[in-house]
């Protein structure tokens, strides 16, 4: 993890510091890897101190756990959780289109199809990582003009307790072609300004992505031990 840290973020250390731990764990860092507090401060030539108050945070938004005499790592789900957030992201999407929709203006729709561009490069280069990044970046383009704020506060912060497991780089590439099938229909609706067709876009979206989560293997270390559910 410490590798794919960049100590060059400007402003104060501690925000610099935590911008960057997000930054690394939302581009993937396998859930249970140890965060060595002495050598992330070694990258920041800081103290532990600046370091400790950002996993701290971290550790408020769901993203890094720890346990005394043992230390810092990146947070687990279990099988349970995982199912369970994705429920609440299609929930909170689903409420934010319509309200999007209405106000979305040609910016909108610019942002939502470069987001669509650079997604659709991901899947053809095969790149998984860019592929969760860009398709993060491509819903939060659908759904920010309902300037819902608390809303899409908890819309990404769902979102974002998922992106260190890649749940994508466990299902087959056939089945990420259909997911990126649904992207083109929601982005098709969105820039029709077609509320009902977005919202249910949306929907078969989510039920394709709930099915794909059957995928991902509990037997990788990367779960928190849970009940071994069916995603329905």
């Amino acid at each position: 993890m410490v590798a794919k840290l960049e100590a060059d973020r400007g402003g104060s250390a501690q925000a610099a510091i935590l911008a960057e731990l997000r930054r690394c764990l939302l581009d993937g860092v396998p859930p249970g890897s140890a965060i060595p507090v002495d050598e992330v401060a070694a990258v920041f030539g800081v103290s532990r101190i600046p370091v400790r108050e950002a996993l701290k945070t971290l550790i408020g938004e769901g993203l890094v756990e720890h346990r005394p005499n043992f230390g810092y790592t990146v947070a687990k789900l279990t099988p349970e959780e995982l199912h369970e957030l994705y429920v609440v992201r299609g929930v909170l999407e689903a409420a934010a289109l319509g309200a999007a929709v209405s106000r979305a203006r040609l910016e909108h729709d610019e942002q939502a199809r470069a987001a669509h561009t650079a997604l659709a490069d991901a899947q053809a280069a095969g790149d998984v990582r860019a592929y969760h990044r860009e398709s993060r970046r491509f819903h939060l383009a659908l759904v920010r003009p309902s300037g819902m704020k608390r809303l899409l506060d908890m819309f990404e912060s769902a979102w974002n307790l998922t992106e260190p497991l890649q749940p994508m780089a466990h299902v087959p590439d056939e089945e990420r072609r259909a997911l990126h099938a649904d992207h083109e229909g929601m982005l098709a609706a969105f820039v029709a300004r077609d509320a009902v067709a977005l919202v249910e876009a949306a929907r078969v979206h989510h039920e394709r992505l709930r099915s794909s989560l059957a995928a991902v293997p509990r037997d990788t270390g990367l779960f928190a031990d849970g009940e071994d559910i069916r995603f329905p």
